[in-house]
């Protein structure tokens, strides 16, 4: 805090208003499912951006990003997306869906009916983690900005409406697509718990786990620094035929968590895809595999199984690499060696750690969980690796207990 709070005072000469805090996260399982009404199963880590606000009299937004010293400058009147503002295009984003939800429900908070109550700021963005490695660092900005202007313009929001705000920031502002779960982990996530993403119900649910899950074992995010290049456009498979034919697929199963599962009759699942092209096929097939992998995910939390989950998360990474094809060599390679720390027959059936790649795909991020006594051989491995493909990995050793959602500090 004390270098947040001095950052921000060697910048502009007043102390902040206001310091929000948010995590970082990654997705376990599920994130590239969204678009089918699907679940995704995500973990807020220990990787906090902080972003501090003081308030302006004049209409006039002041941006500064402490760790690469960069500048940016807005106007309450003139937001507009600039290419090189990068990072910063991210603040302005969150003032516009400010504007534009605070019009909706009439709240003025100090009665500027022009600029809807807010005034102009000072923020400083502080993170020890740029947003380039991904972990999640932009929509921590975006959450920790959010509840910091809620609370220095005493805005009475609901927690609905500060989704909604996020939302039209991403929509109406940064033409991207709003991905729930990446907001609910970064607002909303407990310790000791994960977060369970249910798209077809826009809703999330905690996922308390088993001691088991951590005892004895570390939680590793590696930023394997491999460029990531995308082999296919994964917006090719998001068209409406798709996922109606997934939808036809679908059936009510009360005895699980959403309530529903895919059919598992191999004749009419091959006739319903079969309109569709191999290469879709395929994927649209994976999809479903993903949708299985996150309930044993969960179950396996929940019952303090850590083979089942270990089995899940590994047979989710299969699937990601083989038919959706969103990995590459060098994560194979890491993950490969993962699987190898416990070299015998039971490695399959019994895993004793896991791992998948995780974030945008196409390379840069994985995670693996292995026991602490695996700890040296695994780092010796990324030495390895290093030695092998030429790229400097960057690790993250991930404590949940220090993981809550966006707070005003």
């Amino acid at each position: 805090m004390k270098a947040v709070n001095d950052a921000h005072f060697l910048e502009y000469g007043v102390n902040p208003d206001v310091v929000a805090k948010a995590p970082g996260r990654f997705h376990l399982i599920g994130e590239h499912s969204w678009f089918f009404k699907d679940k995704t199963l995500s973990m807020a880590i220990n990787m906090p951006v902080y972003v501090a606000v003081s308030k302006r009299n004049d209409s006039n937004l002041r941006f500064c990003f402490n760790q690469i010293n960069e500048r940016k400058r807005a106007t309450l009147s003139n937001l507009k997306i600039k290419k090189e503002d990068r990072w910063a295009n991210t603040l302005k984003a969150i003032v516009f869906g400010y504007l534009s939800t605070l019009k909706d429900y009439s709240v003025t908070g100090n009665g500027d009916k022009q600029n809807c109550g807010l005034s102009g700021m000072d923020v400083t963005v502080f993170s020890e983690i740029l947003p380039s490695a991904g972990f999640g660092i932009t929509t921590a900005i975006k959450a920790a900005y959010t509840i910091a202007i809620k609370a220095l313009f005493q805005i009475p929001f609901s927690d609905a409406q500060i989704l909604q705000v996020i939302e039209r920031a991403n929509r109406k502002f940064l033409m991207v697509n709003n991905y729930l779960a990446d907001n609910y982990t970064a607002l909303f996530a407990r310790k000791d718990n994960l977060l369970i993403t249910d798209y077809t119900k826009n809703t999330w649910d905690y996922v308390p786990y088993h001691q088991s899950f951590t005892e004895n074992k570390k939680i590793f995010l590696v930023d394997t620094k491999v460029p990531r290049v995308s082999l296919w456009k994964e917006e090719t498979l998001f068209e409406p035929e798709n996922a109606l034919l997934l939808g036809d697929l679908k059936e009510r199963k009360n005895n699980i968590y959403g309530d529903w599962h895919y059919i598992s009759n191999v004749t009419d699942i091959n006739e319903e895809l079969s309109v569709v092209s191999e290469n879709v096929r395929r994927k649209l097939l994976c999809v479903m595999r993903e949708h299985g992998d996150v309930l044993d995910a969960v179950e396996g939390l929940t019952k303090g199984d850590f083979y089942k989950f270990a089995r899940a998360v590994n047979h989710s990474h299969e699937s990601m690499r083989d038919m959706y094809e969103l990995s590459c060599p060098e994560i194979d390679w890491i993950l490969k060696r993962v699987n190898e720390l416990e070299p015998n027959l039971q490695m399959i059936t019994n895993p004793v750690s896991c791992g998948r790649i995780t974030g945008k795909g196409f390379g840069r991020c994985l995670y693996a969980i292995i026991r602490n006594s695996d700890e040296d051989r695994f780092k010796e491995k990324l030495t390895e690796f290093e030695k092998i493909f030429g790229y400097h990995t960057a690790c993250f050793e991930i404590n949940t207990a220090l993981s809550e959602g966006a707070t005003i500090i």
